[in-house]
């Protein structure tokens, strides 16, 4: 079956990966993926990215993180924004703090995917993919 919405399934496979604490998750790869996965990396959500196959069977491997004795997932909730039929614009002022600064929007920029705090210190805006927090 096609998936016409890869960064959805994506955040998707992580979200239930996290919830029932798997260690790690596999993504299939494209350099969109490549891109929110590192973001997600240097933001302190997942701790590794490794890729495993070749051509059309590349997958992403990412390891995720937890916290605390009961390991209590990092990642606590993941929202798609902008999806294929409303794309979601903004501008460097216009761009979202989630949960005031604690969280994280995952923006594409014309300088490539980034978090929101890049963008507002490069003075760019763009699409709002996605809410990490």
């Amino acid at each position: 079956m096609a998936n016409h919405d890869p960064i959805s399934d994506m955040l998707t496979r992580i979200r239930n990966a996290s919830e029932k604490r798997h260690e790690n998750t596999r993504v299939p790869a494209s350099r969109m993926s490549r891109s929110i996965a590192k973001v997600l990396q240097n933001e302190g959500f997942i701790s590794q990215i490794s890729e495993e196959g070749e051509g059309v069977q590349k997958h992403l491997i990412l390891q995720l993180k937890y916290s605390g004795k009961h390991r209590h997932p990092t990642i606590r909730s993941m929202k798609r924004v902008s999806k294929p039929g409303l794309r979601i614009y903004k501008n460097n002022r216009g761009l979202p703090k989630v949960l005031g600064g604690l969280g994280v929007a995952i923006i594409s920029t014309s300088k490539g995917v980034m978090s929101d705090r890049d963008a507002r210190k490069q003075g760019i805006g763009g699409e709002v993919l996605c809410y990490v927090y």
